[in-house]
């Protein structure tokens, strides 16, 4: 889905746990996740810190957004 939006000129992000898969389907820009159950998220972490790890992907996903480099 990531390359076809791409492909439709639309800059894509994909946040993942899955990078082997992400980069095997040719997506541009990649930030890696926490994990697979939680990707943007970890639930053993107590809700400041689960918070802080939440921005901090957010924030890495939209500096990649900006950039036309791989990630």
């Amino acid at each position: 889905m990531t390359t076809e939006l791409e492909k439709a000129g639309i800059p894509v992000v994909q946040i993942t746990s899955a990078l082997p898969i992400a980069k095997m389907v040719g997506s541009n820009r990649i930030v890696l996740g926490a994990g697979i159950v939680h990707v943007t998220g970890d639930a053993k972490l107590p809700m400041a810190d689960e918070k802080q790890l939440r921005r901090k992907l957010v924030q890495q996903a939209l500096d990649a957004l900006q950039s036309n480099e791989k990630r």
